[in-house]
């Protein structure tokens, strides 16, 4: 028999290859299935926006699965079916998806994005102190080497961040002869400088996601504590788990998912004349705002079950039920799931559409690294606040062992403001953001809708 020692090795390392595999599959998965659409194709145009819907419908539901099916099964069962079943399900995925192989889509990679972003960036600062040429068509183009990393199309020259544009001046340093390749260091093609320009433009509205994470953290920590309060009778015999409660918010995830792919979309179609309905970045802006009203909700919730607690006289008495029903958690655990179908899948999309051809999996990467982040923000956020609202007799706003003597209220507050700051500065990202500008090759057709739906876009952001 293995010691509590070794067991207790075994579990770390399991853990450890879980996340390792998660990190690997997640951002992947969703660039190679939305490669598997031909946007040069115009029945196939709006697939991929369709595809992102179904690929965190399908997250939403298996996450379903597993916090209500697996979890009864490991609690009145065992933990060996229980973690037996998602391994065999695993284990037939990844059959299925090596028996697929032939059939997939495949764009053969073509060498390293972060070495072309670093050559973009090394040669602009070598030539830092040229002189900017008065006409951009003077830059330097070479289709043929930008070939294998622009399937889709050459991105053009665009105005802003002018400074990296010094990496496509020739000089006679250069040495250009026609047909040669030039040394990358220190010369770049206007495809490559765009690229680094987008991944650039990116960031900042990336970044503004890192708030709403932090904002959805809180199911798992402080309303969890709310709920393992409350009464959460079904039955005289059957009680709703406090973990089961984020079964609100994926069922509320999944419902708005359905709602917007099936209704939304047709609907805001014949307003704004998008194909989509609404472009990515109106998307995740209701997702923004929606979250900053689930947190103020719950702030006033909280106020109510303390509010109960005081009525029966429970205040010090952390581990007694407050007679209050745990229906009155249900808006803001369903706003949060609401609020992830806008601003997640509008994320996804986001990062997809303006990421450069050849780095659209390198940004999925990021779309979950600011996942991380919004988690670690989290943390932090806690700290700092048990460090200010501290009092000389050792209690702050989020006590250990005592939530009715606490003020979680100013908690979700607090964070609803910062929300509030970060919509206002996601506004100004969106509205000062330049869409990807890309060149479709000759040889490939995009159908009027497509190309309107881009000069919609741009329209309604500027006017937004």
């Amino acid at each position: 028999m293995l010691s509590f020692h070794k067991l207790g090795i075994i579990q770390h390392i399991a853990l450890l290859l879980g996340a390792l595999g998660s990190g690997g599959i997640r951002p992947c998965v969703v660039a190679f299935g939305a490669d598997q659409f031909d946007e040069s194709d115009p029945k196939q145009t709006t697939k991929t926006w369709n595809y992102f819907n179904g690929y965190y419908f399908c997250m939403g539901a298996a996450n379903l699965v597993a916090v209500t099916v697996l979890v009864y099964i490991q609690d009145n069962v065992g933990w060996g079916l229980g973690l037996g079943i998602p391994t065999v399900a695993m284990f037939l995925s990844v059959i299925a998806f090596v028996g697929g192989f032939r059939l997939y889509r495949h764009l053969i990679p073509s060498g390293s994005p972060f070495t072309r972003l670093i050559q973009v960036a090394v040669s602009a600062f070598r030539k830092r102190k040229l002189r900017m040429v008065s006409d951009p068509t003077l830059l330097y183009t070479n289709n043929e080497i930008d070939a294998p990393i622009s399937l889709g199309g050459n991105l053009t020259h665009t105005k802003h961040m002018s400074f990296l544009d010094k990496a496509a001046i020739v000089t006679d340093e250069d040495n250009l002869k026609s047909g040669q390749i030039p040394n990358l260091w220190k010369l770049n093609t206007v495809h490559r400088v765009e690229e680094l320009k987008s991944v650039i433009r990116m960031g900042p509205i990336g970044a503004s996601g890192i708030l709403l994470i932090t904002a959805y953290a809180q199911q798992g920590t402080f309303s969890l504590q709310q709920a393992k309060t409350t009464n959460r009778h079904l039955t005289k015999s059957f009680q709703i788990p406090a973990g089961s409660m984020s079964v609100f918010t994926t069922v509320a995830m999944l419902s708005t998912i359905i709602f917007y792919d099936r209704f939304l979309v047709k609907i805001a179609r014949k307003f704004t004349g998008l194909e989509r309905g609404i472009t990515f970045l109106h998307r995740m802006g209701v997702g923004f705002v929606i979250s900053i009203i689930a947190t103020l909700v719950a702030g006033f919730v909280e106020i109510k079950r303390k509010h109960v607690a005081i009525e029966h006289g429970l205040l010090d008495k952390p581990h007694t039920m407050v007679p209050i029903s745990f229906l009155w958690l249900i808006p803001q655990y369903s706003l949060h799931g609401v609020a992830e179908a806008f601003m997640s899948i509008g994320h996804l999309e986001f990062f997809y559409d303006q990421a450069p051809e050849s780095m659209r999996s390198t940004a999925m990467a990021l779309f979950w690294m600011a996942i991380s982040i919004g988690n670690y923000v989290s943390t932090l956020l806690v700290t700092l606040v048990h460090k200010f609202s501290a009092k000389s007799d050792g209690s702050n706003w989020l006590p250990d062992n005592n939530l009715n003597r606490g003020k979680l209220e100013y908690f979700y507050w607090l964070i609803t403001l910062l929300q509030v700051v970060n919509l206002v500065y996601y506004l100004w990202c969106a509205k000062i953001y330049t869409y990807k500008p890309v060149q479709v090759h000759h040889s490939k057709e995009v159908n009027s809708s497509f190309r309107d739906e881009f000069e919609l876009s741009n329209r309604s952001l500027v006017d937004a």
